[in-house]
């Protein structure tokens, strides 16, 4: 009865979760599909960042704060994009781009040749900060860096006519230079001069660090611009000389070769497998956060967009934890007079037909902790769900003074020392139970009581609480044990790159 259960609360799970796409269409987030990754990214004179993301995915849902918040950051700088996998025609894409996990993030850079970037997988923190970062790393330079003695050369050089020079004292190119020379990239060159290099500022008659200088390609008089250095004066200021050309204009699209349509539709297949193999275990926690498909020190050209067939691995999946549906599983399990530690999911009534999406959430977080256990071969407590048509768990809500059995409710029990503990987190995020299960481990925190009578029961005189659980080894957080930090305690990043 229990892994029948517990079978279809995991099966029905997926289900609940939104099946909409992640991101609306006010997010600042780009939305990408497998027809229009071509023109909005493959071409762009930008650098990007693509996730690829399932709706279904949990840690996809849980990087969606954090990764809005880098697209605000990298708004005028680079593109953030995102692409849905979970869609039927995006699925031989992803297959193609060899997604094979999510959220698979992957930093786009152009190329030498038009049309064929440079990819490389992101395998940094999931944070804003961690990620504008890596993004600004990876923005082409087009700035010119001058000196008194190479000005003159670089002026004469016709192959655009109007110049536009950053007088500075810094020596570093900024993003926003960056950025500014990729909005206008052949119809403006831009340069970038010390202030130390004093007979080109005396030429240009720069009194004021950092300022802008444009010569015009018509030989009229140069324009010395020290006001509001940010990106959009500064396109207003250079738009009155030339036209931006940020983009090129979307081409018309290639008719598919037989030979690329039975790959894409294998790829698809494939992908489609794994996916709902993936699906069907919402993530493990370790895949949520590090995917592997090309080595980061070696970046790799995009397709155009077919590639060769890479078949994405099929996900294992996770074994449910144990639903506890009678009261004699539930006595045998958790409430014997010798019980040690153990965690209890109170599932909320009806949940075997309509599973409520938190429960089925902590249930399938709760299985992949214990999953991750087994796997490093290391002890922890068991985790069980309880029916809430056991007559049992009413009786634990009642001596506990638990909500009624509308609510889900977690707790941890040690019968054989007399005390509990209430989960009062959110029951949806991962790091949340995790830090619940790391404390009691720990020994961290205050326990409570146990009522005398504790399940219809008489319990024995508790034993003195110790510190910490001697019947556990120990197992310190580390970066394997937390999937994704909860994106939306990260401080909101300053816009640090948006000056010169």
């Amino acid at each position: 009865m229990a892994t029948k259960v517990g079978v279809a609360l995991l099966a029905l799970a997926g289900a609940l979760v939104n099946a909409d796409a992640v991101y609306t269409k006010n997010s600042p987030v780009l939305q990408v599909t497998a027809k229009t990754y071509d023109s909005l990214i493959a071409q762009s004179n930008y650098s990007s960042i693509v996730e690829f993301y399932a709706p279904w995915c949990g840690h996809c849902q849980n990087l969606k704060p954090a990764y809005e918040k880098a697209a605000k950051n990298l708004d005028g700088l680079a593109k953030v994009a995102a692409i849905n996998c979970d869609d039927d025609s995006n699925k031989p894409f992803c297959g193609q781009m060899g997604v094979q996990g999510f959220p698979t993030l992957k930093i786009v850079k152009p190329g030498n040749k038009r049309g064929r970037p440079m990819v490389e997988d992101y395998q940094g923190p999931r944070t804003a900060k961690a990620i504008v970062d890596a993004v600004i790393d990876k923005i082409p330079n087009h700035v010119k860096k001058l000196q008194d003695s190479t000005i003159d050369n670089w002026l004469a050089d016709t192959a655009t006519s109007t110049k536009a020079i950053l007088f500075t004292e810094k020596g570093t190119t900024s993003a926003l230079i960056r950025a500014l020379a990729i909005e206008f990239l052949g119809s403006v060159s831009v340069g970038q001069i010390r202030s130390k290099e004093q007979t080109s500022v005396d030429k240009f008659g720069v009194s004021d660090f950092p300022s802008i200088v444009v010569i015009p390609g018509d030989g009229s008089p140069h324009t010395v611009y020290s006001a509001d250095m940010k990106r959009q004066p500064l396109i207003d200021l250079l738009s009155k000389f030339a036209s931006p050309n940020p983009d090129p204009a979307p081409g018309k699209a290639k008719a598919t070769k037989a030979k690329d349509q039975k790959k894409a539709a294998s790829a698809s297949s494939s992908f489609s497998k794994a996916s709902e193999a993936h699906k069907s275990s919402d993530l493990d926690d370790e895949l949520g956060a590090k995917t592997i498909v090309l080595d980061e020190d070696t970046p790799t050209e995009s397709p155009l967009p077919i590639v060769d067939d890479q078949k994405p691995a099929v996900m294992p999946e996770i074994p449910a934890i144990p639903i506890l549906a009678s009261v004699e599983e539930l006595n045998e399990a958790a409430l014997g007079p010798k019980k040690g530690t153990c965690i209890l999911v109170l599932l909320p009534a009806g949940s075997e037909v309509n599973v409520a999406e938190e429960a089925s959430e902590a249930l399938i977080h709760f299985a992949n902790i214990a999953d991750k256990h087994t796997r490093r071969r290391d002890n922890t407590f068991p985790f069980y769900g309880v029916s809430a048509d056991n007559e049992q768990a009413k009786v634990i809500r009642a001596d506990l003074g638990l909500q009624d059995d509308s609510k889900l409710e977690i707790i941890a029990v040690n019968n054989k020392r007399g005390w509990w503990r209430h989960f009062k987190g959110d029951p949806s995020s991962f790091p949340n139970i995790e830090n619940f299960i790391d404390a009691i481990k720990l020994g961290d925190g205050q326990p409570e009581k146990l009522p005398t009578a504790f399940g219809g029961k008489e319990n024995e005189a508790p034993a003195p609480e110790p510190e910490a659980e001697p019947e556990i080894a120990e197992d310190s957080p580390t970066d394997e044990t937390v999937a994704d930090p909860e994106p939306e305690l990260e401080p909101e990043p300053e816009p640090e790159h948006d000056e010169l």
